[in-house]
């Protein structure tokens, strides 16, 4: 028997309320951009500057020590990751640990890296620093610019490639939610100033692909029903089109979320905020896929004559969008 999260032949009706989700969506991004704007985001070593330093030792590597090591000296944001390399001798054991950029200081002095290098000694008697360097603010101001940067190309690219794929009804729709998803996902950064750094960057182009995939499927079956019922209005279309695609949606965001949730729990500090953004994006692509890029398709409506065929029983050219 074949494990089924939604039943075979559901009948949902999603635009009975569509005013009121998509009011609900505006609200929340509205609240998003206020706290962005107010608050502003708690960004992390990677875009307010700070020291990397590479250490090297012949005992293994315990992160958490080493964490719980630096964290009394109060240094503020502190990062630490194990280096991987094959061409590595068996004992040769490497960190690169990033310390934030201190209070009118550029870079961390050489007295802070003493002390943290006297603090990692009670770990690894043997430790040494092998490598330190600092990125100033005008590095990391840039670093924040080239993400904006790269956020809005990855958007720019995807409308371009629904336009050419579909319509430009289904473009707009199609980037209307990945805004509405990037937005949301910025202000839960910004209301509950968990840190922001490349990884959460890397996390949002990641969602933008996974919402794009979810919308894609959900227009493919569109503009296959818009071809096999040609009389039935969108709206109706747009409900059989989602229903169709509902079990494969769920299957792939619960699958989706159980490893996501592993590894928030079980992945440690290191990639938490990464994971809680891919949490979160998750739930809102797949929100956004049904109720923000297909209600803005029915308000905007679509043309029926792709066959490029006469139809006498065609209708007419666009869709009633009556909601």
């Amino acid at each position: 028997m074949r494990l089924r999260l939604v039943k075979q032949d559901t009948n949902f009706d999603f635009f009975s309320r569509s005013r009121t989700w998509l009011g609900i969506s505006l609200v929340m991004m509205v609240v998003a951009f206020g706290s962005f704007l107010v608050q502003g985001l708690n960004y992390g070593i990677d875009f307010k500057g700070g020291t990397t330093v590479r250490s090297q030792s012949t005992s293994p590597i315990d992160v958490g020590a080493y964490r719980d090591a630096i964290v009394p000296l109060g240094l503020g944001d502190i990062s630490i990751s194990e280096v991987f390399d094959p061409g590595f001798e068996a004992d040769q054991h490497v960190a690169m640990i990033r310390i934030e950029a201190q209070e009118g200081q550029e870079a961390v002095d050489s007295d802070v890296i003493a002390t943290v290098l006297g603090a990692l000694q009670t770990i690894a008697p043997d430790i040494k620093f092998v490598s330190v360097e600092s990125v100033g603010p005008k590095v990391s101001g840039e670093l924040i610019q080239t993400a904006a940067i790269a956020v809005v190309l990855a958007i720019a690219a995807v409308l371009i490639y629904i336009w050419l794929r579909f319509e430009w009804q289904f473009a707009v729709g199609a980037v209307a939610a990945l805004v509405h998803d990037v937005i949301l996902t910025i202000g839960v950064f910004s209301e509950l100033q968990i840190k922001f750094d490349l990884a959460i960057i890397a996390a949002l182009l990641t969602i933008v692909g996974y919402s794009l995939n979810d919308t894609v499927v959900v227009f493919d079956r569109v503009r296959e029903n818009l071809r096999k019922y040609k009389k039935k209005p969108l709206k109706e279309v747009l409900n059989i089109s989602i229903n169709e695609t509902l079990s494969r949606t769920f299957m792939t965001s619960v699958t989706t979320l159980l490893a996501l949730m592993a590894l928030f729990v079980l992945g440690g500090d290191v990639i938490r905020g990464f994971v809680f953004a891919m949490i979160w994006g998750v739930i809102v692509g797949t929100y956004s896929s049904i109720f923000v890029a297909s209600a803005i398709l029915l308000w905007l409506g679509v043309k029926r004559d792709w066959t490029n065929k006469p139809d006498a029983n065609a209708g007419t050219q666009f869709a009633n969008v009556d909601a």
